[in-house]
């Protein structure tokens, strides 16, 4: 089905003349003191195995004249932010061999263990500034936990440089132990949250990824919805 819906879109949509990228996406991955050994490997892991998916690699390689740039940073607390994949135009299966080889090869370093979630939304809107050319900019973050450090994501969405960016979610929740009285409760909890203070913008939406090892499947539904919405004023550039 997604096949055929990505096809459908091929066919409708013509890359405008000139046009750089169709999809500026920025990939903000939680790397706070709430993400063990384990987890930071699942994660980096997972992000490189979603993006060889089959689906996922078509979706990202459906418009050749009007490829999607990729960027993926890492974030935790107050000022504590590394890029692992500077800006790199999606053209070709091998461009996309290269990001996963990237991510699967990197290593962990030292960072504050604390969650400044707002901070990492300024971030990814700060790289995404860089690519005014593209008909969406998106800006992907992944998180565990609520902030709690830096200014809290309400108090950022309206700055300047979120203006035009749809801030997607990808909440990793665990099931808590049998015996709590309300075994949903925290889970419903933190995607309530991540929909209320963090998303925003145009088909803004929050996946949930069931724990760190199902991380790779959350993350590939994600893409697959934030590639099959296409922004309805490019049609028009």
């Amino acid at each position: 089905m997604r096949a055929l819906l990505m096809a459908g879109l091929v066919a409708l949509v013509a890359a405008p003349a000139g046009a750089a990228c169709r999809q500026a996406l920025a990939l903000g991955l939680d790397v706070s003191g709430s993400v063990d050994a384990d987890e930071y490997r699942l994660q980096l892991d997972g992000l490189a195995g979603a993006l060889m998916q089959r689906d996922v690699q078509a979706a990202l390689l459906a418009i050749p004249d009007a490829p999607v740039r990729l960027h993926v940073f890492e974030w935790a607390g107050s000022g504590q932010r590394r890029v692992l994949v500077p800006w790199t135009e999606v053209t070709d299966a091998g461009v996309l061999a290269a990001i996963a080889a990237r991510l699967t090869g990197t290593t962990r370093v030292p960072q504050d263990p604390g969650t400044a979630l707002g901070e990492a939304m300024l971030a990814g809107a700060a790289a995404l500034a860089e690519q005014p050319d593209c008909w969406r900019r998106t800006l992907d973050i992944s998180g565990d936990g609520q902030s709690n450090s830096g200014p809290r994501p309400r108090d950022v969405r309206g700055d300047a440089l979120l203006a035009g960016v749809t801030v997607n979610a990808l909440v990793i929740v665990a099931p808590p132990p049998a015996v709590t009285r309300r075994p949903d409760a925290p889970i419903a909890d933190l995607v309530a949250y991540f929909r209320f203070e963090v998303i925003q913008g145009p088909d803004a939406f929050a996946e949930v990824a069931a724990g760190y090892a199902d991380y790779e499947d959350a993350m590939a539904r994600k893409l697959l919805k934030e590639l099959e919405t296409m922004p309805m004023g490019a049609l028009d550039r």
